[in-house]
This record gives C-alpha cells, structure tokens and sequence, in this order.
C-alpha cells in the first residue's frame, strides 16, 4: 500500500508534469502537421478553382464547387481504370498471400535444416535484383507483357512479408502446440490450415493491408508492362489526367479560356488526390485493431 502512494506521488512531481505539457505540446504540432495537408487537400477540391490559384485556400473552401470533381468523373476511363484497380488488388492480395504465408511457415520451422541458407538467399534478393531490363525481358519471354498478371506474378512475394510473417509464426504460436498436434497425427499442410492461420489473423491483416495499398497505389509496372488502355489501372489514368490537365480540354479558343482550364487543372490534381485515397482510408479501419499487435511482434521479437 505504501509502495503504491509512493508511486502515486512519484508521478504527480512537478517535472513529470511539465514533462507531459511538453509531450502533449510537441505531438500537438506534429498532429498538425501531419492532419493540415490532407484537409488542405479536402477543402481544395472543394473549392474555386480561381481561389486556390490565387492562393485564397488556407482553412476553409472559398466559393464551393464541384467542378473538378465533375470533370474527373466525366472521364469514364477512369471507371474501368477503378474496375481494374479493384480486380487487380483484390487478386494479387489473394496471390500474395498464398506464396507469403506458406512460405514464412516453412522457414519458421525448425525441423527444416535449410532453412538459414534459404532465408540468406531470401535476404540477398532485397538488395540486389537483376534491374529493369532483365524483368521486362522475363515477363516478355513468358508471354505475360500487356496482361494482368504481369502487375501481379513478379511481386507475389516480398522478403520483407516474409520475414516478418515467419518472425510472427515463430514468436507466437508456441512450439508445443505444434508438438502436440503431429504427434496427434496431424501433418503439416493441416497444422498450418486449422492451427496457425486461425491464430494469425493480425498478422495476416497487416501483410494484406501492406500488399493491398501496393497494389492500389502502383503505376510503374502497369506504364512498362500495358499497351492496353483498357487494362490500365485507376494510378496510371489520374497520371494522364494530372500531367495533361492543362491540356485535356480541347478547343480552348482563347487566352482566357485557356487560363481558366490552367486554374482547373489544380482541383483536378487534389480531387485526383481523394478519389485514388479512398479506398484505402475505407479498408484502414478494419485492420487497425491488428495493426500494431501484427508490426510488432512480427518485427521487434527474435
């Protein structure tokens, strides 16, 4: 009782007070800086496209409009382009973990005595790769140039993932448990069904957000891989869009029309901004929960 009073104590001094005022005042200003360049965002594609250019929008919309979200959605390539955005996400998610969680198994278990040489054979392709070339050369000889599976097959597996499942894996499911079950005569393939994927879903949510916001923000491989606009996906079509906003209205006849599309090509780029960031900001909060259990004990431990 008298340690607990002591401690009491201990905690309300008067520098672990102004200690907190600190904390309190200097994560304040982080928060803003951190929360100010997404509202900005917000109330820009919100506003007169005369106002932003004139510098106007500080911290609420100025004269409301929604003109450069009409002119985006107006473009109906950029549907199919957020079609293909979700099918190519929701695929290679789904391919993704079926090479990472296996494969973060396997190299968690210590009865496979390869499993050091295969995890520095792992390690070495995060840092060295054979370059562009030699992967646009790949994909072309296997036929898989200006398809889908060209965005989705050469990244189906990240060492980083990897590594961080198979930490998870070996951190948090007790090898005892394992025992138990083969000498139950449960094989492998059925452990790994039954036992650890039902007690890793934090991990699992964690490598899927990160493997999803890849996907969904991606737009490199889909410029190098696809010729097909009707394959592109939502990232490369808000590209078009934003490096040809000034230019995307044809017919502007003069100086004046021609400064007005200028003006709306900056709500253009802010609206672009927001529709590409929803659906990530949808899916956030289902994972959350997971988020931080699933980082750090699949990263700090061993």
């Amino acid at each position: 009782m008298n340690s607990m009073v002591k401690a009491k104590k201990i905690g309300d001094t008067r520098e672990d007070k102004i200690l907190n005022y600190i904390t309190i005042f200097i994560l304040s200003i982080l928060l803003i800086l951190y929360i100010y360049p997404i509202y900005f965002i917000l109330i820009a594609s919100f506003s007169d496209p005369n106002a932003i250019w004139n510098g106007e929008v500080i911290f609420f919309p100025i004269n409301f409009s929604l003109e450069g979200y009409i002119e985006i959605l107006n473009n109906m390539e950029l549907w199919r382009g957020y079609l293909n955005s979700i099918q190519y996400t929701s695929i290679g998610v789904a391919v993704n973990l079926f090479f990472t969680l296996p494969a973060a198994y396997v190299l968690s278990c210590r009865e496979f005595m390869l499993r050091s040489v295969v995890m520095k054979i792992f390690t070495f392709t995060m840092f060295f790769s054979g370059g562009l070339i030699p992967s646009f050369l790949l994909v072309l000889s296997l036929r898989l140039n200006n398809t889908m599976w060209a965005l989705i097959l050469p990244g189906a597996a990240s060492v980083f993932n990897i590594i961080i499942t198979r930490t998870f894996f070996m951190n948090s499911i007790p090898y005892d448990l394992k025992e138990a079950a083969l000498l139950d005569g449960c094989g492998h393939i059925r452990y790994f069904i039954s036992v650890v994927l039902p007690l890793s879903t934090a991990i699992i949510a964690v490598i899927a957000l990160y493997y999803g916001v890849g996907h969904w923000n991606g737009y490199f491989s889909a410029m190098i891989y696809l010729r097909d606009r009707s394959l592109f996906p939502l990232q490369l079509i808000l590209r078009e869009i934003i490096i040809r906003s000034a230019a995307i209205f044809d017919g502007a006849g003069s100086e004046a029309e021609f400064a007005r599309l200028v003006r709306l090509a900056e709500v253009v780029k802010y609206c672009s901004i927001l529709i590409s960031s929803v659906p990530a900001l949808i899916a956030y909060p289902f994972v959350q929960r997971f988020f931080v259990k699933g980082v750090m004990i699949g990263s700090i431990k061993g």
